[in-house]
């Protein structure tokens, strides 16, 4: 297993349970990250920070770097994407994997979509929908609804006016297409005020370094949580902060980098929700029913130079189950963070893994082109 010392000990950072080989911490530390389970940290001297809610786009640009956008689209669009996605859920599923020799449940229900019909059936897209959420075998993505890529059009003239006020990151896309548009959306339905899902990053296998991710909230509120991971150099230094953003009907939230690799973003629980009562009915009779389920899309661009067959593979089920790359987030010092891929065979593989670990070298495996290659590789 290639790992040098600094990369392991800022894997192994955070408490793991007793009698845990180097080698097991390595990938239990990572699926605990990818799956919200987290133990809590080691008590330390410094106070907790309260969690600090941003009711406005403008303290959601101050404190952390997203996005918000309210009234994204037009209200009976949404509404009718609200509908459409509602009956759409009831054929999602919820996801499964396993976590220290235990195989979990997620308690909300997702689905996974294509954006061009032709790529809908190819070995490449299948294998990306399976893969997406730690490899849990799910049925074959769909493509685009009507109404999604209708509001898409909406969403991605807002996020590529975004990504020209904000700093560009060395290791990100820089080829054609030259702007951000959706090419797969990831959905997920929470029912109630019990369906949540637990501090995690997105995994980057596909998305690659750096990414911009949009997210559309359709139907009751809730709320978005970041909390920040601080690096192992800044433990006794500081706290970290963790900042709640109200996600209201028809609202999209743009994750910027580094999001996914300085952040862990979750939907808590809570003890009572507002039902929905939606502007527009449905069918021709124009029923309005109150609801109690939120709705998230979030529309992704898989980039070219890390399609499915370019994705490193592990040993685990003779060499047919691909690594996943992630971000080191409690990396010493520095500005920019490393990605290394990683065995996660382990999730659904009965818990077992190879321990597969190398770090990413994009010019090496022939990645990009990207922003600034040059910078990237020096500081990766």
């Amino acid at each position: 297993m290639e790992m040098d010392t600094e990369t392991l000990l800022a894997l192994v950072a955070s408490s793991l349970p007793a009698g845990v080989s180097a080698g097991e911490a390595e990938l239990l530390d990572a699926l605990i990250e990818a799956n919200g389970d987290a133990p809590p940290s080691p008590t330390k001297s410094l106070p907790r920070l309260p969690v600090l809610t941003l009711t406005t786009p403008a303290m959601v640009a101050q404190h952390t770097p997203t996005t918000l956008h309210t009234s994204i689209l037009p209200a009976e669009l949404a509404c009718q994407l609200y509908y459409t996605m509602l009956e759409e859920a009831k054929t999602w599923s919820r996801n499964k994997w396993y976590l220290a020799d235990r195989l979990v449940e997620s308690p909300h229900t997702s689905g996974f979509y294509a954006r061009d019909a032709k790529s809908v059936d190819s070995k490449g897209m299948l294998e990306a929908a399976q893969y997406w959420y730690n490899g849990n075998r799910q049925k074959p993505p769909r493509v685009f609804p009507d109404v999604m890529e209708e509001a898409l059009h909406f969403v991605e003239k807002v996020v590529q006016e975004e990504m020209k006020k904000r700093k560009r990151y060395p290791l990100e896309w820089g080829g054609e297409p030259s702007s951000w548009c959706a090419n797969v959306a990831a959905s997920n339905c929470y029912r109630g005020c019990k369906e949540g899902v637990g501090a995690h990053s997105d995994m980057l296998t596909y998305l690659g370094p750096y990414p911009t991710i949009a997210s559309i909230s359709l139907g009751t509120t809730r709320n978005f949580r970041l909390r920040e991971v601080i690096p192992v150099t800044e433990v006794d230094q500081r706290q970290a902060q963790t900042f709640d953003i109200p996600l209201p009907h028809n609202s999209l939230l743009i994750m910027h980098p580094p999001t996914q690799e300085k952040f862990k973003h979750s939907i808590p629980t809570m003890k009572s929700i507002d039902t929905f009562r939606p502007a527009f009915g449905r069918g021709s009779g124009n029923e309005v029913d109150q609801h109690n389920e939120r709705i998230n899309i979030t529309f992704r661009f898989f980039r070219p130079d890390f399609q499915p067959e370019s994705i490193p593979r592990c040993k685990c089920t003779h060499g047919e189950t691909p690594a996943v790359l992630r971000s080191n987030m409690k990396k010493k010092g520095g500005n920019e963070a490393s990605h290394f891929w990683m065995c996660n065979g382990g999730a659904q593989n009965e818990g077992k893994s190879c321990h597969f670990f190398k770090n990413l070298d994009v010019v090496g495996e022939g990645r990009g082109p990207c922003v600034n290659v040059k910078r990237g590789i020096q500081n990766n």
